[in-house]
């Protein structure tokens, strides 16, 4: 199995489905290295040095080891409830999200909501924005007025991969571009 696969399902349990593999998360979000490890070897070829390199590698840094190395979670994408400790911080005046066309009717009528995670995913540039798209089809990519719904009292948070969160954004903020 490649990195990549391993990758995907490492994500699948750390944000999803951690009784998968019989672990479970803190409330923040964290589990046991060493659980962790054993759970997916009961089904994968899988050791330490495999998860440091998925976790070093992985280009849209999904993971983060605990200071001491003994516990790992996923930075953000949970459909489990998590407080991963983010502290409320100002965003830019803009920021974007990346969908398929297939969404866009919904989007305009409703805005974004987070669907089955804890917060709507919002990227820093279009670039990023037009490639997380991509994965869910043909891509478009909205505008936000981050800015201004921070003025307007809605909260905002990055995780430490850089991808900005926020609980939903109001069609009145929303461009498509």
């Amino acid at each position: 199995m490649s990195y990549d696969r391993l990758s995907r399902y490492l994500s699948l349990i750390l944000r999803h489905h951690p009784k998968v593999i019989g672990i479970s998360l803190d409330a923040h979000g964290w589990a046991d290295v060493d659980e962790l490890i054993a759970g997916i070897a009961q089904k994968k070829k899988f050791s330490r040095e495999i998860l440091e390199e998925i976790v070093k590698t992985d280009k849209k840094q999904r993971y983060s080891f605990s200071e001491d190395g003994t516990k790992i979670r996923a930075n953000q994408g949970h459909s489990v409830q998590v407080d991963l400790e983010l502290q409320p911080i100002e965003p830019p005046d803009l920021l974007w999200h990346g969908t398929a066309e297939k969404y866009a009717a919904s989007i305009e009528k409703t805005g974004l909501k987070p669907g089955s995670r804890m917060y709507v995913h919002l990227s820093p540039d279009i670039e990023t924005a037009v490639a997380v798209g991509k994965r869910h089809g043909r891509p478009i990519v909205y505008e936000v007025k981050s800015g201004q719904m921070h003025r307007d009292g809605f909260s905002f948070y990055r995780s430490v991969n850089g991808v900005w969160l926020t609980s939903s954004v109001p069609n009145i903020y929303l461009e498509r571009i």
